[in-house]
């Protein structure tokens, strides 16, 4: 497990957030959707020309990838976006426009943050090739439909493209964000599925709070249903058996649960020093009071979820000096699997007892967004305490006597003023992110 160092000493908020995502691109778009009870889930299409072998995902429709869908962006920046975007991966694509709506949010639109002062962390899926990207090669090195592997140093990588590598590279968002913004200040990037997000959150928190930059950007962005992503989503997850509605697929905690529904998207904020925030005018959503982490799997390498929730909540709350009963809600990982449902429920018993504050699971409205979808879902809380009110579960319409949490299943239940953001891994790699109105 991670806990506080004792040499934090700045009060770190959110000045700014930005987000892709299956219901919208934008903080309105993303509570309308919340508010309404819409889902972003559909029938599978061809995205970007290309055919996904998954029935139903929650898919960023109106990302098309474009420099409209980068914010509000004029002269030498948005030519220099224009031009990158050979050089990015559609996880990438994503991941700097949310940084770019984030910071626009932050109100930075115009101009750059201090350089020095303001850095990235930001947290990724594995990102894997496109199969249009190496079909070539492969084919040279093919004979009647056997690969021949002797063939591939000297014949198939000839045949890819030369900035086949940079395109995927997990650390290229943040390289790119950087870049684009004259970010100087600390930079770094994660792998670590799901729980990327929060992890990035939490590492951006000790770098603002320690004084080591005044502002970063912290985020993340991921798809499990890009054709390499899907085929090992599909292997390795229990996924929805959607029989009619689609919207009807994504069902956390229900009695009637069939799986995890796929989707894709990125989310992005920034988290900046309470004076900084307050010398500017800024907009402040909310004050990051703690953050914990931690890993636990059996000999085999399987998570152990339970235990590793637990711990990341119990971490959290001791680090923003929180008691359970002080807590407005949580924002579960809800990602609608059978047992990961329940394991989740029993982190929960473990550290709020019988008496859990109200949970909710934005998942339910668009899937699991992979490593996007921590930060994603942490907006939509921030948006609840905002609007005085939380989005109730999708799709939760018989409880599961198994999964005993206290799921918003109506509207009209107060989000409190403060509220714990969690996610999880099957690896077992759990985070938790503590955030209180300021």
């Amino acid at each position: 497990m991670t806990n506080s160092n004792d040499n934090l000493s700045r009060r770190v908020v959110i000045s700014g957030v930005g987000l892709i995502s299956p219901v919208g691109s934008t903080p309105d778009e993303l509570w309308s959707a919340l508010a309404e009870g819409r889902s972003g889930v559909v029938r599978n299409e061809p995205l970007a020309g290309r055919e996904l072998p998954m029935s139903v995902a929650g898919l960023a429709t109106q990302f098309t990838g474009g420099i409209g869908d980068f914010g509000p962006l004029e002269g030498a920046k948005k030519k220099a976006i224009r031009k990158g975007l050979k050089l990015m991966c559609r996880e990438t694509q994503m991941a700097v426009a949310a940084a770019q709506l984030a910071l626009a949010d932050a109100g930075f639109a115009d101009e750059s943050p201090d350089p020095e002062s303001s850095g990235v962390v930001l947290g990724s899926d594995y990102m894997l090739t496109m199969p249009e990207d190496y079909q070539d090669a492969i084919a040279k090195c093919t004979a009647e439909g056997t690969f021949d592997y002797k063939q591939w140093g000297d014949d198939g990588l000839s045949d890819m493209q030369p900035l086949w590598m940079l395109r995927y590279l997990p650390n290229m968002p943040a390289s790119h964000i950087a870049i684009y913004n004259d970010l100087r200040g600390p930079n770094n990037s994660l792998t670590m599925r799901e729980a990327s997000g929060l992890m990035a959150i939490g590492e951006a928190l000790r770098i603002v709070a320690r004084g080591h930059a005044d502002r970063m950007i912290a985020g993340a962005t991921g798809t499990r249903v890009l054709p390499m992503q899907a085929i090992h989503a599909m292997q390795t997850e229990k996924l929805a058996e959607p029989t009619g509605d689609p919207a009807t697929a994504s069902r956390p905690f229900d009695k009637h649960r069939t799986g995890m529904v796929a989707g894709e998207g990125a989310g992005m904020v920034m988290l900046e020093s309470l004076e900084s925030a307050q010398a500017r005018g800024a907009k402040i959503y909310g004050e990051v009071l703690g953050f914990g982490a931690s890993q636990v799997c059996d000999e085999q390498l399987r998570g152990k979820n339970d235990v590793a929730l637990a711990n990341a909540m119990k971490v959290a709350l001791r680090d923003a000096g929180k008691e359970v009963c002080s807590i407005g809600h949580i924002n579960s990982h809800g990602l609608a699997s059978p047992q990961a449902d329940i394991e989740e429920s029993q982190a929960i018993a473990k550290v709020f007892g019988e008496d859990s504050p109200p949970v909710i699971a934005p998942k339910s409205n668009f899937g699991n967004l992979g490593a996007g979808g921590g930060v994603v879902e942490l907006i939509a809380s921030l948006l609840a305490m905002e609007h005085a009110a939380l989005p109730r579960v999708l799709n939760y319409s018989e409880a599961d006597p198994d999964c005993p949490v206290n799921a918003v299943a109506s509207d009209g239940t107060s989000p409190g003023d403060s509220f714990l953001c969690i996610n999880t891994t099957p690896q077992g790699q759990a985070a938790a992110v503590c955030i209180a109105a300021c």
